[in-house]
């Protein structure tokens, strides 16, 4: 078994591998194992195999970025060939199915709200149409938010940021002393009724 190899030039190594999706990673490995077996490679799945394909697609079921982030190269090179191909496998396969299961489910509720619109309830009727008309296929009544952003120089910014600073660092003015006025004393608890006794 020959493989030829051809090292291109020029190519920036970087310290960090940048992250690559499971998914991606995945079917980078299955076509190598694939272009391998051309070349003489046996590749037979065993149980230890399966598990741990099994184990990887659970784990990016449940939190994809950071399977993705654990699955590193050195990491995917210490999984089989087999169960390599066998990860790829199995998430494309759940790729799949998750979008043949939500169009189905999308159906299901276009078809659902089509024999809802012939209900003798007006309210039911019009609710009915009102969501068939929101489908974005359809668009008829599809809320639109707009948003304005304001461009901003640097230069502007600068400003601002020193206006702001300036501010905050100001010295705060002397607290004046209070003014003492000399006066009749006014005894507040005789005023108000109440005693020592209370």
């Amino acid at each position: 078994m020959v493989v030829q190899l051809v090292p291109e030039k020029g190519v920036p190594i970087s310290k960090r591998a940048p992250t690559i999706d499971l998914q991606a990673l995945a079917a980078a490995c299955a076509k190598t194992v694939a272009l391998l077996t051309e070349h003489g490679l046996e590749v037979t799945p065993t149980k230890e195999d399966e598990a741990a394909a099994a184990e990887l697609a659970v784990s990016y079921a449940k939190d994809p970025e950071t399977t993705s982030k654990a699955t590193t190269t050195p990491r995917a090179a210490q999984l089989t060939p087999a169960a390599l191909r066998e990860t790829n496998h199995i998430l494309t396969e759940f790729g799949r199915q998750v979008v043949d299961s939500a169009v189905t489910v999308r159906h299901m509720v276009t078809n659902k709200l089509i024999l809802e619109t012939e209900n003798p309830d007006p309210r039911v009727r019009l609710k009915a149409l009102e969501l068939l008309g929101k489908i974005s296929d359809v668009g008829l009544f599809a809320e639109k938010s707009e948003i304005t952003i304001t461009h901003q120089t640097t230069d502007d910014l600068k400003e601002k940021l020193r206006q702001k600073l300036q501010r905050l660092t100001q010295v705060p003015q002397p607290v004046e002393d209070a003014v003492i006025v000399d006066g009749d004393t006014v005894d507040v608890d005789a005023l108000f009724g109440e005693t020592d006794d209370e």
